[in-house]
């Protein structure tokens, strides 16, 4: 009932209500209806007819016989070429064109004796891809008088030069069109016009553009338009030539660039007023058009026949002498005859009238936008479909409709139905019947199209110029008035994207639900998963840096993501899939998303061990599939599905899952049974077994936009979901004569389960989503790095400057200022495209479900290492996109804590395991939790996980190797944060982590050979990066010039070493025994390590240009300077210091002693003044520093003091330590005391020691050493 009021209000409203443009026209034809009725108001037949065919008023004569097909016929045969002469006859005038070749017979064509390179035509009649580095050719039309046009549509968007060439130009594998005399091109990749040389032209173009090539031989100049908008006139004194001799169409493709020309076989997208296409439209178009348009006028009096808001129409339909629906049937069936008629008799004009005059009928009798007239187009398909040759013109509307998708545009005005909805919305309404459905399949070109209907294009920078044309940021005093109109934008655009994921979604349901008519019989899903498959094959390297040659675009892989994530998290809510058995809430109610359902959760391990084509390519967490398949024992036909119980890999204290009390924050507070709990957490079921793989649901309810625990924090406004509800706004129409099935186990194995589609939809992210998210990340990166160089510069030009001087920074501001806006609208369309509500929501689920199957499957040791990579990368990119999202999804505070725990659990597992072939992957995993514990909310979750207390401090410091000490170093900083000299400031001790600093001490005292392994790399690492700041600050202070790249390097080096000496302070804190008890080894590096950075500092002999060559963009004097690397170094000296007052009755190494015995004295006396003399004032909170500067003086003044007892002690024993042989030949300092097995040759113990840390090698002849012996009576 509901859904016949919603048809009547469609219906009743009639088009003048439907699109605000068309008032015009529905007033002119009221007009004319008025003017057909007679004195008493009643309207005769002739004056009806003259309307419907466009007559002259009483040009038909009284007709006295009943209405028929025949008549009707005869009507138009007779009165058509009377009153409509012109429409037979070609406008324009072809002189100065003709076609060479084959094409005298069979029109214009390629000309294939033209091509150089390897030119593949993929799609009929010109759909073009090159296969080789460089190919070009020339189509077998010439011009050489007159105006003339071809379009172009771009189906990739690399280089690609498009334009016109006589004869002489030479084609190469290194010369294509432009790259000669008389040979003209553009190039929107490079944005360049080339006619020999290059020049700067156009604008660049993107995925879908329709670029319109145009020559203007009578004022000799050529243009190009994009998307039917002048780019202006790219070449002007263009050489006149002869007939015959002129110019012809040609392009020049790179490696898998692939476009479709467009020479008038089918309707220009965006015609230019005075040019012709070089094909002209068939005879036929004109009278087909004719036809078309009198179907139209016959369906308008329908309309205002049933309109209840017209006088004129009660009226009419009171006082007619012939009913309408007696005119109706007959009328239209003759037009359709007669239309019909017109394509069988000229099969070659089916293209043009299909692209052309039929689909504008259709897209006008359906409407531009909702509400749509979905019964006037269902009575033109139930007239259409009664012709055999309409299967033909059909196809081609299905093309033309699949075309207009990829071309369409969102245009601020239209929306939210604009850009490829009205498209979608009519191509979904016409493939409910099922001989469109199957005609749609059985074509070739099924997959093209099918693409074609996902695609959208993707705007650059101009086109969001026009799409956000006003553009607001926080904190802008001059765009303060612009926020009211970017939020009306975001809002409108945000609308528009919403309608086109919405008919996505009806698409692929359709699709899903289709069942081929094959043998043997399929289930449901079955076409949709060979071209998920297909797609997902196609697209294999599309998540390379450099994507392969042919792969598809992205939005395609992002439409196909967005809809199985709807489909997944949202649930199925429309349209009744038989034979799949419904996923049913214990209490019978509608199931939820398949992500949110919790309970037992399964998943089938075989789509890990099959190795299908479109994953041949896919790296496992193992290796390579073929390797595994070779050394692991897994057979699939012993084990099918893994089973859990959602949680179990939580702590019970902490889980939080959809049966818990506290839901997790993707889901509200909707009651479901979980009754049903399995004492055993995991289970894998044998083969045979159902287990608890559901299949897609027939349907499902919403899952809520809100959590249920709690309210949002107040410093996070939590702004309205910019997506619409997943129902249409007329519901489902049923599927008209669609096949059904019964259920059977039978088909089992054929299902589309959902599992099925998570794991595709993890791939689809990988591969097409996660590349925007990067784009998205960059522009705000450099919206943040831009606006602190616009506020940088504002205040600069505050403080005053020279009249030269403010100029300079006028126009650089401007720069900056454009730069901001720009970021500001790309950040804007990647956050309402990629991050509305329910999306987030779906992709929070998305990781909460595939961050416990690895878990789970990290259990199962073979099973583990056939799991493919991009799991993990989608899940850990995926949760990370969520934690920056803007707006947030949640407060931070209970963005892990309320159903992310396990992630934490995950990374702190796995960023070591050896199971992981891949170190890029465990870097992925290693970098995760550098980023999360910078957060104190984030820390928290790691404090109170059991597998991070248990696991990271251990696994930290064995990951701190040659390639992950930069994130390993990262987090021991920020866990050992707070407790070093001069980090009191700004409160940061209150943030530091007691728990861990304890765990990472009693990890270091109870793994004596691991903390040695550790603190030795620790030395390595901290004199490698002081060294490389060394030789930096030497080049440039030699050059007198500082460069960015220069200065960013010393920078990253600077913050690194840093940030190593910290750690070396945070470990003579906690630790200072591993320095002061046995031998002097680490004592003596520390020593060593702390003279040469001191002796670094002191050797720059400018301070000014230190400072400059460390500080970057936006950093402040105050937050870079000398006293971050001083500080550790004080803090490492007082903490020894401290650690030999304690522990004064142990025998221990004397720090003064070691300091002491430094070979330069002067260097070491010269440091310590140096850190004496720093100005400390405000780098540390109160007075505490002082009192560790008096201990550092005290030690200053011990030191020397034993440096004279040292000298004296040197001078007096000299002759005999010069004279002695034995001295080690390394440090000619001790005593050689042992000899190395099986060399013999000798050093000192603590030379050799040392050496043999990092090489077991002999220092001397390279020889393996097997042992170290001590000469025990030199040792004595």
């Amino acid at each position: 009932m509901a859904e016949d009021n919603l048809w009547t209000s469609g219906l009743s409203s009639g088009l003048a209500l439907i699109l605000n443009d068309e008032n015009k026209k529905d007033i002119s034809l009221k007009n004319r209806l008025i003017s057909s009725y007679d004195d008493l108001g009643r309207q005769s037949l002739e004056r009806t007819l003259e309307h419907i065919f466009d007559l002259p008023y009483k040009s038909i004569d009284p007709i006295s016989t009943a209405l028929s097909t025949t008549l009707v016929r005869s009507i138009i045969k007779q009165y058509f070429l009377k009153y409509h002469p012109n429409m037979c006859v070609c406008t324009g005038s072809r002189d100065g064109f003709s076609v060479t070749g084959k094409g005298l017979r069979t029109g214009i064509a390629i000309e294939e004796s033209s091509i150089c390179g390897d030119l593949r035509i993929t799609k009929p009649p010109f759909l073009l891809e090159s296969l080789t580095i460089f190919s070009s050719v020339r189509a077998n039309a010439c011009v050489w008088k007159g105006k003339w046009m071809y379009e172009v549509i771009l189906v990739t968007a690399g280089i690609q030069q498009l334009g016109w060439a006589t004869l002489s130009c030479p084609f190469t594998d290194r010369m294509g069109v432009g790259d000669a005399e008389d040979s003209y091109a553009f190039d929107g990749k490079r944005e360049r016009k080339w006619n020999e040389k290059d020049e700067g032209y156009g604008q660049p173009w993107v995925v879908g553009d329709v670029i319109g090539c145009c020559i203007d031989l009578d004022e000799d100049r050529i243009l190009f338009y994009r998307n039917g908008i002048s780019l202006g006139v790219a070449f002007g004194s263009v050489r006149k030539m002869g007939p015959g001799k002129g110019y012809f169409p040609a392009i020049s493709l790179s490696h898998g660039e692939k476009c479709d020309l467009n020479f008038g076989s089918r309707p220009f997208k965006y015609p230019i007023a005075g040019f012709f296409p070089l094909q002209g439209p068939p005879s036929a178009n004109a009278l087909a058009s004719w036809l078309l348009q009198c179907l139209l006028r016959l369906m308008e009096v329908q309309r205002m026949e049933n309109s209840e808001f017209t006088s004129v129409g009660k009226l009419g339909r009171l006082k007619r002498f012939v009913s309408l629906e007696d005119i109706f049937h007959p009328v239209a069936l003759a037009i359709c005859e007669e239309f019909f008629g017109i394509l069988e008799l000229d099969v070659g004009s089916m293209e043009y009238i299909a692209w052309g005059p039929l689909l504008s009928f259709l897209m006008e009798v359906y409407g531009l936008q909702a509400p749509h007239d979905h019964r006037s187009l269902d009575k033109v398909l139930d007239l259409f479909l009664k012709f055999r040759s309409s299967s033909m013109l059909f196809q081609q509307v299905i093309g033309a409709l699949s075309c207009g998708c990829r071309t369409a545009s969102l245009v601020l005005t239209d929306s939210p139905y604009s850009g490829s909805y009205s498209y979608l919305a009519l191509a979904c309404h016409l493939l409910r019947r099922e001989e469109l459905m199957v005609l749609w399949w059985k074509s070739s070109e099924f997959e093209f199209m099918f693409e074609g209907f996902l695609s959208r294009k993707s705007p650059n920078k101009h086109d969001l110029q026009f799409m956000i044309p006003s553009v607001w940021r926080p904190n802008s005093y001059e765009d303060v008035s612009h926020e009211s109109s970017m939020m009306l934008t975001t809002t409108a655009l945000s609308g528009a994207i919403s309608k086109i994921e919405e008919k996505h979604r009806d698409l692929c349901h359709l699709v899903i639900q289709f069942i081929p008519p094959v043998t043997p019989r399929q289930l449901p899903g079955s076409v949709f998963r060979t071209f998920l498959h297909n797609l997902l094959l196609k697209n294999r390297g599309a998540d390379r840096s450099t994507p392969s040659p042919g792969v598809l675009s992205n939005p395609v892989l992002v439409s196909m993501y967005t809809v199985i994530l709807h489909f997944l998290s949202e649930g199925f809510p429309l349209g009744d899939i038989c034979g799949w058995p419904m996923g049913c809430r214990g209490d019978g109610k509608t199931d939820v998303g398949f992500l949110h359902r919790g309970g037992l959760q399964s998943f089938p391990i075989g789509l890990f061990l099959k190795n299908d084509p479109h994953r041949v390519d896919i790296s496992r967490l193992g290796g390579s599939f073929s390797h595994l398949s070779k050394t692991q024992a897994i057979h699939d036909q012993e084990v099918e599905v893994i089973s859990w119980e959602e949680g179990c890999v939580d702590n019970e204290e902490s889980r939080v899952t959809h049966s818990t009390r506290q839901k997790p924050c993707c889901c509200s507070s909707y009651e479901i049974d979980f009754t049903n709990i399995y004492s055993d957490p995991i289970r894998v079921s044998s083969k045979g077994s159902r287990g608890h793989n559901t299949p897609i649901p027939e349907r499902s309810a919403h899952v809520a936009a809100e959590c249920s625990a709690g309210s949002l924090n107040d410093e996070i406004s939590d702004k309205p979901s910019s997506s619409d509800h997943s129902h249409s706004q007329f519901e489902y129409r049923p599927v008209q004569h669609m096949r059904t099935v019964t259920g059977d186990s039978s088909f089992s194995s054929a299902t589309l389960r959902e599992e099925e589609l998570l794991d595709a939809m993890l791939l689809l992210y990988h591969m097409g989503v996660s590349p925007d998210f990067k784009q998205a990340s960059y522009y705000m990166s450099h919206q943040t790095q831009s606006m602190a160089l616009l506020e940088e510069t504002d205040k600069q030009i505050r403080e005053g400057a020279c009249i030269e001087q403010q100029k300079r920074l006028k126009e650089a501001r401007n720069i900056y200022r454009e730069e901001v806006i720009d970021c500001v609208r790309h950040s804007t369309w990647y956050r309402i495209s990629l991050l509305s509500r329910w999306k987030q929501r779906g992709m929070y689920a998305g990781c909460m479900w595939t961050v416990q199957l690895l878990l789970v499957l990290s259990k199962e040791d073979p099973l583990f290492s056939f799991v493919p990579e991009f799991y993990v990368e989608s899940l850990v990119d995926c949760f990370h996109v969520l934690r920056k999202s803007d707006p947030p999804f949640v407060p931070s505070s209970r963005f892990i804590k309320q159903g992310l725990t396990s992630f934490v659990t995950f990374v702190v597992t796995h960023f070591n395991d050896p199971r992981i072939s891949s170190a890029d992957l465990r870097d992925l995993l290693l970098q995760s939790i550098s980023v999360l514990v910078q957060y104190k909310e984030f820390l928290t979750a790691f404090e109170i996980n059991e597998a991070a207390t248990c696991i990271m401090p251990k696994a930290l410091l064995s990951a701190f190797d040659n390639r992950s000490w930069i994130p390993v170093t990262n987090i021991l900083l920020r866990l050992c944060k707070g407790s070093g000299f001069g980090s009191s400031k700004h409160g940061e001790s209150s943030s530091s982590t007691l728990i861990f600093q304890r765990l990472f001490r009693d990890v270091c005292v109870k793994d004596e050979e691991l903390f040695a392994a550790f603190l030795n790399r620790l030395f390595n690492t901290l004199s490698w990066t002081m060294t490389e700041f060394s030789v930096s600050i030497r080049e440039m202070h030699e050059k007198s010039q500082v460069s960015e790249f220069q200065q960013r390097k010393c920078g990253v080096i600077f913050d690194l070493s840093c940030n190593l000496a910290r750690i070396l302070e945070f470990y003579t804190h906690e630790i200072p025994q591993a320095f002061l008890l046995g031998t002097d080894m680490n004592l003596r590096r520390l020593t060593e390590l702390v003279v040469f950075i001191l002796n670094q500092m002191n050797s720059a002999t400018d301070s000014d240009f230190f400072e400059l060559s460390i500080r970057r963009h936006g950093c402040s004097l105050e937050k870079v300077n000398r006293g971050l690397i001083l500080a550790p170094l004080v803090g490492i000296l007082v903490n020894l210091l401290d650690a030999s007052v304690a522990t004064e009755q142990i025998e221990q190494n004397d720090v003064a002693g070691v300091f002491a015995s430094m070979d330069c004295p002067d260097a070491v006396l010269c440091g310590l003044q140096c850190m004496l003399e720093y100005n400390w004032v405000g780098f540390s909170k109160g007075n505490v520093h002082c009192a560790k500067l008096r201990q550092l003086e005290e030690f200053s003044s011990l030191l020397i003091k034993q440096m004279g007892s040292r000298e004296s002690e040197r001078a007096g024993a000299g002759k005999e330590l010069d004279s002695d042989d034995e001295t080690c030949c390394i440090c000619y300092i001790c005593e050689a005391d042992v000899h190395f097995v099986p060399c013999l040759h000798k050093s000192c113990f603590g030379c050799i020691t040392r050496h043999l840390l990092n090489c077991q090698r002999c220092f001397f002849c390279n020889a393996t050493v097997i042992e170290v012996v001590r000469d025990i009576e030199r040792s004595a």
